[in-house]
């Protein structure tokens, strides 16, 4: 699959795709004669997989690490184990944070609908 089409399957931008690339996020894609990349199935299971953590808040620099454990072989698997349960647990703090966040949304939003739309709907 040619850039353009990873891009549109993954909604990344082309450019977001080769930075991925650079930084050793996703594992050197192979090229055609005239250069062109050419994902493959598994560059395209990275790519899912760096979307995810990212959508997740996972940094960066994490995920770089990440993967040159993996591939480093299967003496890295407690490391990188280890690494993905220390990310687990900053993001089930900052969803305690975020349901603490949206609990006073709500309030906010509640006191709205008592308060203030009806004082509104008086001035029509």
């Amino acid at each position: 699959m040619k850039i353009a089409e990873a891009s549109r399957r993954f909604d990344l931008s082309a450019d977001t795709l080769r930075y991925y690339e650079r930084v050793g996020l996703i594992p050197t894609v192979n090229r055609t004669a005239s250069g062109i990349r050419e994902y493959s199935e598994e560059d395209c299971r990275w790519i899912g997989f760096i979307k995810c953590m990212r959508a997740a808040g996972l940094p960066i620099e994490v995920l770089i690490e990440y993967v040159s454990l993996f591939q480093k072989g299967d003496e890295t698997t407690e490391a990188r184990k280890a690494l993905l349960v220390g990310q687990r647990d900053l993001l089930e703090a900052r969803m305690v944070d975020m349901q603490g966040t949206l609990g006073r949304l709500n309030q906010k939003i509640e006191r709205y609908e008592q308060l203030v739309v009806p004082a509104e709907n008086d001035l029509k």
